[in-house]
């Protein structure tokens, strides 16, 4: 590595340098599926002869506005189909080849990228001795539009797609920066550790990481024929017949798409949760759920650090907010999951929005994630943990919601003052002992520390380590409660 150029196999790219790490950020990962490459499978990308900059994040895909303007750190940046950009993080000093962390941002699906500030790779490439990559993916119909049965070179899951394209990128060039291509962990939350799961179960990623850590989210899936019908509900708020002109898929703008997307949403479900942008099944490239092909030994030999946050749903439910009715609420979850009446659990619950709540994080969240933990647990190690952490009193953190965990991870606890709070030692000694665990796990695979002790997930304790202010092992948590929802129903709901 000539100090902040490096040349990758499609064309030199000079970076910059702050805090003691090289980073390099915008670089393309694949061509802009623009024209006629919309709704495609993602193509290598075309080399370029002069010195590349790769100062400035790249454009991320197109997604609804950020109305509360907290996504992107206050900043709006530019919403472009050409989105397929990957940044690097490499601490200055290292002369060993370093493991790699790659990050697979969430957002349903639909919102998020790489550059979001929560994401910023430095404290994680400083301290852990790590190479941080993070990467943009498209989103919503872009991304997620079930259209290979159309032919004509149109693709499904081009979002899974796309990562796969940044994984193999890493592959071929992440040595010129200084880092291990056969020691690549990837993790990420909530739709990105959703895309982990489908990554353990798709051929296409085989031999592209060797090990993963999923933070609330697993097998999240459509059936083919519910992604057909999404989709000819697009292309009816677009004008298109199933059998009419589907060239106009390529030639329409990507506001007139995202302007139906939007309606299409709103006709469906209203104001109810929903996915209708997500995963699909299909046999080129998500042949079997992942669930189900985790279970049969997809995932062979990638250790798994898996967990969720206590009180997930508290995110999406809460006090004074504008919310569905209980059983409205219920049919929303049934559809979102893919599975039948869930009346008869649902009576373990109060009717109000605190049982929404619990019962998002029950059913969708940690139910799913114990499952897919035990269905990893003989192929290969795993890691429990649940995060408890949150403070009394605060509007949104009052409880242990939804995405609170990532900073701590990151340790980029100072975002935490846009909320209003001030970073206690407790925070940054949670953030130290979550980030190490982390770290541990990108360089051995185990995420043990001499200062924190985690057996492995085995059915006779179930060790789940408890992020919390006193982090702790719990054997069995919420013993009862798992027995019911899992094995009293024979692993299924």
């Amino acid at each position: 590595m000539e100090g902040l150029i490096v040349n990758t196999q499609y064309g030199k790219i000079k970076g910059t340098q702050a805090n003691g790490i090289n980073i390099w950020r915008g670089i393309p990962y694949a061509t802009p599926p623009i024209g006629a490459l919309r709704f495609h499978a993602p193509q290598p990308p075309k080399p370029w002869s002069l010195v590349r900059d790769a100062v400035e994040f790249g454009p991320v895909s197109h997604q609804p506005a950020d109305n509360r303007g907290t996504r992107f750190g206050g900043t709006q940046p530019v919403h472009s189909e050409d989105c397929l950009y990957l940044n690097v993080w490499s601490p200055v000093a290292s002369e060993e080849a370093l493991p790699v962390m790659v990050w697979i941002h969430g957002g349903t699906f639909v919102t998020g990228s790489g550059s979001q500030p929560m994401f910023e790779g430095t404290p994680l490439a400083s301290r852990g001795n790590v190479i941080v990559v993070s990467i943009n993916y498209r989103l919503g119909p872009f991304g997620f539009l079930h259209l290979s049965p159309w032919g004509d070179g149109f693709a499904s899951n081009q979002g899974l797609l796309d990562q796969i394209a940044a994984l193999e990128w890493v592959q071929h060039n992440i040595a010129a920066f200084g880092g291990d291509p056969e020691r690549v962990t990837v993790f990420g939350e909530s739709a990105g550790s959703m895309s982990i799961a489908a990554l353990l179960a798709m051929p296409a990623a085989k031999s592209l990481f060797s090990g993963a850590i999923m933070q609330s989210g697993t097998s999240q899936t459509l059936q083919p024929n519910h992604a057909e019908e999404i989709t000819a509900a697009l292309l009816t708020e677009l004008g298109i017949s199933p059998k009419g002109d589907f060239s106009l898929l390529t030639t329409l703008s990507a506001e007139k798409i995202m302007e139906a997307a939007e309606r299409m949403t709103m006709k469906l479900s209203g104001d109810s949760l929903s996915m209708f942008f997500q995963p699909v099944i299909e046999k080129n490239t998500l042949p079997e759920d992942p669930a189900k092909a985790v279970t049969n030994g997809s995932a062979k030999g990638i250790p798994l650090l898996i967990g969720t946050n206590r009180d997930e749903g508290n995110l999406f439910f809460r006090e004074g907010s504008d919310s569905a009715d209980f059983e409205q609420s219920l049919r929303a979850l049934e559809m979102l999951m893919g599975v039948g009446n869930l009346s008869e659990i649902a009576g373990y619950y109060p009717a109000s929005w605190e049982g929404q709540a619990d019962i998002l994080t029950d059913l969708y969240f940690w139910r799913s994630s114990v499952s897919f933990a035990e269905a990893q647990r003989a192929h290969a190690p795993v890691w429990m943990y649940r995060f408890d952490w949150s403070v009394p009193g605060h509007p949104l953190l009052y409880k242990a919601v939804h995405g609170a965990e990532i900073v701590f991870a990151f340790n980029n606890l100072f975002l935490l003052r846009h909320l209003g709070l001030e970073v206690t030692t407790s925070m940054k000694r949670l953030a130290d002992i979550m980030q190490g665990a982390w770290i541990a796990f990108a360089h051995r695979k185990n995420p043990e520390t001499p200062e924190v002790p985690w057996p492995q997930y085995r059915p006779g304790d179930r060790a789940t380590l408890i992020f919390d202010e006193h982090t702790r092992i719990v054997h069995d948590p919420e013993r009862e409660k798992r027995k019911r929802l899992i094995h009293n129903r024979g692993g299924s709901l």
